[in-house]
């Protein structure tokens, strides 16, 4: 069975929904796909930034009216294995909300205005033609569809399908990484994300709604497979090596169901806009956790690749013209962000980082100076 639409959108993520919502919002017609079904939890911090909250409001997804009450965060705290604390105020107010809600949310966006929404689908090839155009093959159920559009775009995050050369390896640092993540109950969430220095990575804690927290970590391949199999067994594991995160969690109840694993994770080295088509989200570029909000990245990227998207769509752009327009405007949002990011990640790692919290005593303001550093600025955006 062949069909054809004007852009597919592979990965129903925020980047690939909000993408596919936008699209479909200027009349095109849009199709979103997805291997897993939606909504369902994701690894992931579930920490919303101002920059985030601006555009979700821009895009019309207004959580409060929905009946969705998110958590506030004012603050970070940094907690060393070795006892050191660092605290630094947040630039603004930051909300915490589950992917599990925020994708329910963004979905029902984009169904209302007009995306079509496929799931438990699996894309098994996709081919360039002579004219530009895209066939993408997928597999539904014992059903094998094909459908012809004149734009694609990469969504998947750091899980591409098989099909897709996997050309980012070079771009990519060599140490893999395992994301982890759960609700807990039980633990007093206060206005503050916490952030855990542990063996072989990082645990957050920051609190979302109904009184639950998210508990996310990152963690080394090779500290995972030496601490167990759940994911409880290894964010237990990982608290061992903090004595204020074992604290912690030593009244936390797990929400069952919430328990997400994710691997092997490589941070991007540089952003990856473009392969065969535009990538949008953590396919453009894997921020370290600990220095970045993704979900602004993944919605600011969705924005800039669907105002270029729009233009080729309608024949205002050339194919070339899309491709050049949209790297050059990736790497000029996103290169310095990621460069500022990475060298925050060394340093955290580095030997001296017993030091900081001395160091954070000694000039107060270099805390809140190195968490405005790994954020996007606001955009300023208006209709």
């Amino acid at each position: 069975m062949d069909k054809q639409v004007d852009v597919i959108v592979i990965g129903a993520g925020i980047a690939g929904s909000s993408t596919a919502m936008q699209l479909a919002e200027r009349g095109h017609d849009t199709l979103l796909l997805d291997r897993q079904p939606f909504p369902r939890h994701k690894t992931c911090g579930e920490f919303m930034s101002p920059e985030t909250q601006e555009m979700l409001e821009f895009l019309g997804v207004d959580l409060l009216q929905h009946q969705v009450k998110p958590s506030t965060m004012n603050k970070a705290r940094i907690f060393m294995p070795h006892g050191g604390e660092i605290e630094a105020p947040l630039p603004g107010s930051a909300w915490g909300i589950s992917r599990y809600e925020l994708d329910r949310l963004l979905h029902q966006k984009a169904l209302s205005v007009g995306a079509e929404i496929i799931t438990q689908t699996t894309v098994t090839g996709i081919d360039q033609l002579d004219n530009n155009r895209y066939k993408v093959e997928t597999k539904q159920g014992n059903d094998t569809i094909c459908y012809y559009a004149k734009a694609i775009i990469g969504a998947y995050g750091t899980r591409k399908p098989k099909c897709v050369a996997n050309t980012d390896v070079a771009h990519r640092d060599e140490i893999i990484y395992v994301g982890l993540k759960s609700h807990y109950t039980g633990i007093n969430a206060e206005s503050q994300v916490e952030l855990y220095f542990c063996e072989g990575g990082y645990t957050g804690i920051s609190p979302i709604q109904n009184g639950m927290v998210n508990v996310a970590a990152l963690l080394t391949l090779d500290v995972v497979q030496s601490n167990g199999k759940s994911v409880q067994d290894i964010l237990q594991a990982a608290s061992r090596t903090n004595p204020k995160l074992a604290s912690r969690l030593e009244q936390a109840v797990p929400v069952q169901g919430t328990q997400v694993s994710i691997a092997p994770v490589r941070l991007s080295e540089i952003p990856e806009p473009w392969s065969t088509f535009p990538h949008v989200g953590d396919a453009l570029l894997m921020i370290p956790p600990l220095c970045g909000d993704g979900m602004s990245v993944a919605l600011r990227s969705s924005m800039l690749c669907s105002n270029l998207t729009d233009l080729y769509l309608r024949d205002e752009i050339t194919y070339t013209e899309w491709q050049s327009q949209y790297i050059k405007e990736a790497n000029g949002e996103f290169t310095k962000l990621l460069r500022r990011a990475r060298n925050i990640q060394k340093l955290a790692f580095a030997k001296t980082n017993r030091l900081y919290p001395g160091m954070a005593r000694m000039f107060p303001g270099l805390a809140s100076y190195v968490v405005k550093a790994t954020r996007l600025s606001e955009a300023g955006l208006s209709r």
